[in-house]
């Protein structure tokens, strides 16, 4: 029997980069929560790094629908 995780890889064998780019957005948000304020840039990347985050863990949720 199969687990969750390697039914996954074979629907989409990208699933683990997936989860990986995830983490590297969560960590560095934190990096940016944790400033006092953000430049105008940071304030950009932020926003960027959060709509790149969502959209993953979407696919994450289809990519897991499809395992089941």
């Amino acid at each position: 029997m199969t687990s969750n995780h390697e039914q996954l890889e074979q629907v989409s064998p990208g699933f683990d980069e997936l989860q990986a780019s995830h983490r590297e957005y969560e960590k560095r948000l934190e990096e940016l929560k944790q400033k006092a304020w953000l430049t105008p840039n940071e304030e950009l990347e932020e926003k960027r790094l959060k709509k790149l985050k969502l959209q993953i863990k979407d696919q994450m949720a289809n990519l897991r629908r499809a395992a089941s």
